[in-house]
């Protein structure tokens, strides 16, 4: 061929480098260039399209890097044969679906947040700052599949002295949060078990037993927690609750149903009860609550736990304790597990917990919350005329009892309207069911002292619930 005749943008975004490889590639794929034919010189091919021969060397040099053309010394380049090309590529504009925005509301009551403001970074970056060194680089190697020792070192330490749960650090499996240490649980158990959940509960738990194709009893909850005599009625051999504040009501499981689940858990070999204890640091009123695992005399419960709530949702760091009797079977099926936490993260964490930063940050944010706790509740006590709390004696969040003729979905819809974002318990219903009354989980975790009463006050606006008139003395 004599040359190549290509329409080029000079003037266009595409660099001319790369209109001419495209140009030419194109060609050769569509047999436009016969295979064996001979390309012009750079030179010859630079003086008719007018371009400099540098353009046309890097095109060349692209497409013999590439295998469409071939290279002979002293006598130029040449088309390769192509044996199979499944398309040939253009130049499209791929339309990309944006995901809707989520609105961001001027106040949210999410009942996940935490106080950022208080947290101890100059203490943090300091353990990070020494592990980031030359002195720690075995920890740019993997680790320790069950976690670092140090860390499950450390958890086994403040498990026993703070939730009085007696355990090795070979009992305890780390791994980044929730979502991935639930459906390991799971594995370890057959494809027939059948598992309850907690009616009202997690619903990103709920999912999760779904996708895994687990078949689910919902059991109901009460002021005394999950009803253990519902658990009874139903072939269920596993059972997830979070018994020290349940999630979402914030009941407290009773003693006697603490007995009553111990003794379901131990009338069979396979049944198990996982208990999560994502937020027991918190509590407001009386003693600690034991962990259901320190009452355990059967080795029936699996004990689960996060940092999200005492230290930062982002760590990604959570942990179960399994009984002794599931050991040989998680060794098993896990044999070729990597733990999903880095191990930088998982030093920090230990360091910060081994010289007492851990229990000291603990309760400086008790203090945090039970000072919000404590403004929350009283500003709303100006509205139990409508309004009444239940759950407050622990955690981060309460449970908003709505006495008014509009609807839940309604309430929620108006506080929206007033910028307000506010978490309906049916949200969290496993079956649905339509509330006869409103309710509402009240997040006070993340919004300022400062902020709540100006908050409550708008939502009650929004709702039209005027302030009980006080007694006046005569």
């Amino acid at each position: 061929m004599d040359m190549l005749l290509f329409q080029l943008e000079k003037n266009g975004e595409k660099p001319l480098y790369d209109q001419l490889y495209s140009g030419i590639k194109e060609a050769i794929i569509s047999k436009k260039i016969a295979v064996g034919e001979k390309l012009p010189s750079k030179r010859k091919l630079a003086d008719f399209l007018n371009i400099s021969q540098t353009t046309i060397e890097i095109a060349y040099a692209q497409l013999l890097a590439e295998g469409y053309i071939m290279s002979k010394s002293r006598v130029g380049y040449f088309v390769e044969e192509i044996d199979e090309l499944p398309y040939i590529q253009q130049d499209t504009i791929v339309s990309l679906h944006e995901q809707p925005k989520k609105k961001s509301y001027k106040i949210d009551f999410n009942p996940g947040s935490i106080d950022i403001d208080a947290f101890p970074f100059q203490t943090w970056r300091k353990y990070a700052k020494e592990l980031f060194d030359d002195a720690s680089k075995d920890l740019l190697l993997t680790g320790e599949p069950q976690g670092e020792l140090s860390l499950r070192t450390e958890i086994a330490n403040y498990l026993f002295q703070s939730r009085g749960v007696i355990c090795s650090p070979e009992q305890i499996v780390i791994g980044s949060g929730t979502e991935q240490l639930l459906p390991m649980i799971l594995r370890l158990f057959g494809d027939d078990t059948c598992f309850a959940l907690e009616n009202p509960g997690y619903p990103a738990v709920h999912r999760m037993f779904s996708q895994h194709k687990r078949k689910v009893y919902p059991i109901a909850v009460d002021d005394e927690g999950i009803v253990i005599h519902e658990l009874e009625k139903t072939s269920a051999d596993v059972v997830y609750i979070t018994p020290s504040h349940q999630f979402p009501t914030g009941a407290v499981l009773s003693a006697t149903r603490r007995a009553q689940a111990l003794n379901w858990a131990a009338q069979s070999s396979s049944r198990y009860i996982i208990e999560d204890d994502y937020d027991s640091e918190f509590r407001y009123t009386g003693k600690p609550i034991p962990a259901l695992h320190a009452l355990d005399r059967n080795d029936k419960v699996i004990y689960m736990s996060t940092f999200t709530k005492s230290l930062m949702p982002s760590l990604r760091v959570a942990y179960f304790v399994l009984p002794s009797k599931l050991l040989a079977t998680y060794n098993d099926v896990f044999n070729y597990y990597s733990s999903t936490v880095p191990r930088f993260d998982q030093h920090i964490v230990a360091n910060f917990m081994r010289d007492g930063h851990f229990a000291k940050h603990l309760n400086r944010m008790r203090k945090v919350y039970r000072k919000k706790h404590e403004k929350l509740t009283s500003i709303l006590e100006n509205y139990s005329n409508q309004i009444n709390i239940t759950g407050e004696q622990a955690g981060m969040h309460i449970l908003l009892d709505v006495q008014h003729t509009l609807s839940e979905k309604h309430l929620q819809q108006l506080a929206s309207n007033s910028d307000i974002k506010i978490y309906p318990l049916s949200d969290y219903r496993l079956d649905h069911f339509a509330p006869s009354q409103a309710q509402f989980l009240l997040g006070f975790g993340g919004i300022p002292v400062h902020k709540i009463e100006p908050s409550i006050e708008k939502l009650m606006n929004c709702w039209d619930i005027q302030k009980k008139h006080r007694s006046t003395s005569p």
